[in-house]
């Protein structure tokens, strides 16, 4: 088993150049969605089977006033899959074609994918895209192929401003202590958070974040929003056993109030 490596992605000195959905493409060879003209300087629109790195432009709202350096009127973002150490799309795929790699990253086995779709409803950051051409799933790979040759993954390498950083895990998580500790002490950023880099977030996550507000303000889930699929924890097994149970009394009853002889109609 190899170390377990990461993103930090540190949205305070993203400058929405999208450099890295550039090189994300041109390494995974992912020829991109027709081109849309939209109200925003966010042409992506969403992470899906053509973009598995998503530079989200989000609009300032009163209460998510402007970060300094930022220099313009939004919060930028550069989104991806999170590597979640608990991931929904793992636990609902039917096929096991969705494993943990030697990295401790999600992968989508090609070959193994039958084209479902159940992790995309389970996935809660919508980071897999299903592509009619090849008839499966795809979402980021942290680009295995260059890490199984001891490479850092192509959005990292390009990054002008180190807003992405690769490496270790537990050297990513020092320093985007280090980072949030500056911040705080700086003053006017009471919001700012490290987001998954603690396990309370889907068990930790390998693409964790710096953000300058609240999680929602993000579109993320929050801490008490973070459940997997009901159907694979315990409550949604007690749910759906009730579910049965009911249901299997009701056929009891239904049969007994029926006259001796009398068919089913």
């Amino acid at each position: 088993m190899a170390e377990p490596v990461g993103f930090f992605n540190d949205t305070s000195v993203c400058i929405g150049c999208k450099a890295c959905e550039v090189a994300c493409k041109e390494w995974n060879q992912l020829p991109g969605n027709t081109p849309e003209f939209r109200d925003s300087f966010d042409n992506t629109g969403k992470l899906d089977a053509e973009n598995w790195r998503h530079v989200k432009f989000i609009d300032l709202v009163p209460e998510a006033p402007a970060v300094t350096g930022n220099g313009a009127a939004w919060l930028m973002m550069s989104d991806i899959c999170k590597h979640c150490t608990n991931a929904s799309c793992m636990e609902v795929c039917p096929t096991n074609a969705i494993v943990k790699t030697e990295f401790n990253t999600v992968y989508i086995q090609q070959e193994v994918c039958n084209g479902c779709r159940d992790c995309i409803s389970a996935c809660p950051y919508g980071a897999i895209g299903y592509s009619p051409i090849t008839g499966t799933v795809h979402k980021c790979t942290m680009c295995y192929d260059r890490l199984q040759a001891n490479m850092a993954p192509a959005c990292a390498k390009v990054c002008p401003t180190q807003s992405i950083q690769f490496g270790p895990l537990a050297d990513l998580k020092v320093k985007a202590q280090a980072r949030l500790d500056a911040i705080k002490a700086q003053g006017g950023h009471d919001d700012a958070q490290l987001y998954g880099a603690d396990d309370t977030i889907y068990g930790g996550l390998s693409s964790f974040f710096l953000l300058m507000h609240k999680p929602e303000v993000y579109g993320l889930p929050n801490k008490e929003n973070a459940v997997l699929p009901s159907r694979n924890n315990a409550k949604g097994y007690l749910g759906a056993l009730v579910t049965a149970a009911l249901g299997i009394f009701a056929g009891m009853v239904a049969l007994r109030k029926r006259a001796p002889g009398e068919e089913a109609q």
